[in-house]
């Protein structure tokens, strides 16, 4: 599995996150791999996280290189700093796409801190 999978597994595991509590949207993130794209969907509403592989309209749509995006699932790449560098393109929200970088690990080696609500 690869690191960008097992991100997006986190997050649907966990199911919901109170820093989100005041969300609602949807990014799709489009995932180019020289020919292919991946595309996933993760849709927030008031917190809660459900992830799903798909090409549905989103409030948010982000671009981004297959091995920058395994780069930032383990935490090597800021998604602000990529964005600022052109490495990351980002259609709709804008806000919603910064407030997304925090779901992502903030160190190498490190995971996600994606707080669980309600689960055991």
């Amino acid at each position: 599995m690869s690191e960008t999978s097992a991100f997006f597994e986190r997050l649907t595991d966990a199911g919901q996150d109170p820093r989100f509590s005041k969300v609602c949207g949807s990014v799709r993130f489009d995932i180019r791999d020289d020919g292919n794209l991946e595309q996933w969907l993760l849709d927030i509403d008031h917190g809660r996280m459900r992830v799903t592989r798909s090409d549905a309209p989103a409030t948010t749509v982000i671009k981004v290189s297959a091995q920058l995006a395994e780069a930032m699932a383990r935490g090597e790449v800021n998604g602000l700093a990529a964005i600022t560098r052109g490495e990351i393109m980002v259609d709709g929200d804008l806000a919603l796409a910064l407030r997304i970088g925090r779901l992502f690990p903030r160190e190498p080696g490190g995971s996600a801190r994606i707080p669980t609500v309600g689960r055991d």
